[in-house]
């Protein structure tokens, strides 16, 4: 059994000896429960009193130093692959950084946030409606029935004979007075299709920001007051507006409205093409069928609504002269806002 022991010791220091060995094998194959050490002391039972403590002895030592030399190693392959994770990670402080970038807000969402805090500023809220909408609430609650010429100009996109994406955010407003009793004050942006054909002023998909008042003795000249006030902290505070008479079918009376132009105060430039006023919207007073459609009695209260594109109020702002330009996600055109 002595030389067995020996045999067992020589054996697997030697296989320690190898920096590359692999370490957990050779503990299992010599120290393990069915390992090499361990079947040899499950013989002890077959010794003589007198050997067995002569043997115990002699197998704790070979046990110690094999575990002494595994420890060693674990220890020297540890350090060998910190070593090599040094030589292998290390970072050149000396090369230039990458540059982290940060991006910007579109000019259409910067455009449309700055319009909604003004209209929040007034006490409005915002109120938004499905982009998948019902010929009901995109027409005929607009008291646009069918066959109705204004849809000519709406024209849009149908899913069905009944299911359209929506031609403007006005199907909003509906939902809002069906659900909601006045006083409403509510504006409504969103995205809107027609089906137009793509230019410098058109685009088959656009955003609207629409708006609605509906209480007891609300008139044309809060709608005035209203939209004055927008146009002034929009465009600056010497900006005047004007109406022009319009047909809507859900306002009546309805009105064109213009801004003075800011850039040369109305004395005619590039940007109003000469005419001192640019038009930003079309608002009137809400017609007593839509009221009424909507489950609101116009013998009690009367309301105005308003909209306008948004991409319009973009490009005055900055003076783009072609629509097509805010959707092209060109970064050297939008770097500039």
């Amino acid at each position: 059994m002595k030389e067995t022991l020996n045999k067992i010791k020589a054996e697997a220091l030697s296989a320690l000896d190898d920096a590359s060995c692999n370490i957990e094998e050779i503990r299992i194959k010599y120290l393990g429960k069915k390992g090499e050490l361990t079947s040899v002391l499950r013989m002890m039972g077959q010794l003589s009193a007198e050997e067995r403590p002569v043997m115990g002895q002699l197998a704790n030592e070979v046990r110690a130093q094999i575990e002494e030399k595994i420890a060693s190693m674990q220890e020297l392959q540890k350090q060998k692959k910190l070593e090599e994770a040094l030589v292998n990670e290390k970072i050149d402080v000396t090369i230039p950084g990458k540059k982290r970038t940060t991006g910007k807000l579109h000019p259409l969402n910067k455009v449309q946030r700055e319009m909604e805090d003004i209209f929040i500023g007034m006490g409005f809220s915002i109120a938004e409606g499905p982009e998948v909408e019902y010929d009901y609430y995109n027409f005929q609650a607009l008291n646009i029935p069918e066959n109705h010429p204004a849809r000519d100009t709406q024209d849009t996109f149908y899913i069905t004979d009944n299911i359209l994406l929506r031609s403007q955010t006005s199907p909003v407003q509906a939902r809002v007075m069906e659900k909601q009793q006045p006083p409403i004050r509510i504006i409504s942006p969103g995205r809107v299709y027609r089906s137009d054909e793509v230019d410098g002023s058109h685009s088959p998909l656009f955003h609207q920001l629409e708006g609605l008042v509906v209480d007891k003795g609300i008139t044309m000249g809060d709608l005035r007051g209203m939209l004055e006030t927008f146009a002034k902290t929009m465009f600056g505070e010497k900006t005047q507006i004007r109406f022009r008479p319009h047909h809507f079918p859900f306002t009546e009376p309805s009105a064109e409205v213009d801004v003075s132009c800011f850039v040369c105060g109305g004395k005619g430039c590039r940007l109003c093409k000469g005419e001192g006023w640019i038009e930003i919207l079309g608002a009137g007073m809400v017609h007593p069928n839509v009221l009424r459609t909507c489950g609101i009695d116009p013998e009690v209260y009367s309301g105005f609504a308003f909209g306008m594109g948004i991409e319009r109020i973009t490009m005055c702002q900055y003076g783009i002269d072609d629509m097509r330009l805010l959707y092209e996600n060109n970064v050297k055109f939008l770097e500039q806002f």
